[in-house]
């Protein structure tokens, strides 16, 4: 099993525009069947994410389905990466993690 956790930097006031697209993009996850989850970080560091999104997946080929397949249709996909790159402040910075099974 893997996760996929995107992090991204935004201003104060533009964070409600950020967390429409982020919701937008784990409503896309969830109806491919995979489990999402946005993360709003209560404490975090220097150059710290101010929002992160998450999504488990059972094999890597999952992820790469996933981004092709977007939000909807090719417009509509268009249409929310242009409204959330107007409100990032830098690219998101993507993890890619496996997750252990020992104690599950």
């Amino acid at each position: 099993m893997y996760l996929a956790r995107f992090s991204y930097d935004v201003l104060p006031v533009n964070r409600e525009a950020a967390m429409d697209c982020i919701r937008r993009e784990a409503e896309a996850a969830r109806k491919d069947g995979l489990s999402a989850r946005v993360l709003v970080p209560l404490t975090r560091g220097p150059n710290g994410a101010a929002l992160q999104f998450e999504v488990e997946l059972a094999s890597l080929d999952q992820l790469d389905k996933f981004r092709q397949r977007g939000v909807g249709s090719a417009k509509e996909t268009g249409d929310w990466m242009r409204e959330f790159s107007e409100v990032l402040e830098r690219p998101p910075e993507v993890e890619i993690l496996r997750l252990d099974g020992a104690g599950s």
